[in-house]
């Protein structure tokens, strides 16, 4: 099957399994939120991510608030969603930036976003879709992992910007974002890392390595 029908299919399927495609993080319609909490969720679980937003927006309402404040007192928001010194460090000077060189405004290209601190491709494909209804395919360890197993790519390759550059060719830019997010609950629910539920996956027709175990089991003597 060519990569782009398979992405077809794999995306039609997922719909049906995910009507409302949406990011995890409850960001309340706030694009400088987003950004933060996308920030604050590497290593991190998104349910985290949530709990700890409510206390940190709470204090810290807005880019100018991040800037103004203290780092210790950033850094203590935020302790509990890991690698914190680091990540407070970048969310001060991220949102100073974004004051002093945007605006006040989250930018809406790879480039500038790319320029924040902290902020790599994961993170601006994330803006871009998200945000700005732009084609993005964010890379996280759902996607590499699940689209690696269809048969996109080999399952040794782990090369985020490359797997990027091979899934935005193979799926409709209008598809991408969406797919992201859904591909995202799928590995959650279904085709997870160590126990997929191989027996109730709805891709599993389309799937290489289901493909390769059967063929595996078929010359296998009895």
């Amino acid at each position: 099957m060519e990569a782009k029908e398979l992405a077809a299919a794999a995306v039609e399927r997922l719909k049906a399994l995910y009507p409302d495609a949406s990011c995890a993080l409850l960001y309340e319609g706030d694009p400088w939120r987003l950004l933060v909490m996308a920030r604050l969720s590497a290593q991190c679980t998104d349910k985290r991510v949530n709990l700890v937003s409510r206390s940190l927006f709470a204090a810290l309402p807005d880019p100018a608030a991040m800037a103004a404040a203290p780092l210790p007192v950033i850094e203590e928001l935020i302790r509990s969603c890991g690698l914190y010194r680091m990540k407070a460090a970048d969310l001060k000077k991220m949102s100073a930036m974004l004051i002093s060189d945007f605006g006040g405004r989250v930018p809406d290209d790879m480039d500038s976003l790319l320029s924040l601190p902290g902020v790599g491709r994961k993170i601006a494909n994330l803006m871009l879709g998200d945000l700005y209804g732009k084609p993005a395919v964010v890379t996280d360890t759902h996607c590499i992992r699940i689209c690696g197993r269809l048969g996109f790519y080999p399952e040794s390759l782990k090369d985020p910007y490359r797997i990027e550059k091979i899934l935005a060719e193979a799926i409709e830019p209008s598809e991408q974002s969406d797919f992201c997010h859904r591909i995202v609950n799928f590995g959650r629910d279904v085709c997870r890392a160590r126990a997929p539920a191989c027996s109730d996956c709805c891709l599993r027709s389309l799937c290489r390595r289901a493909a390769e175990a059967e063929r595996s089991r078929s010359v296998t003597p009895s």
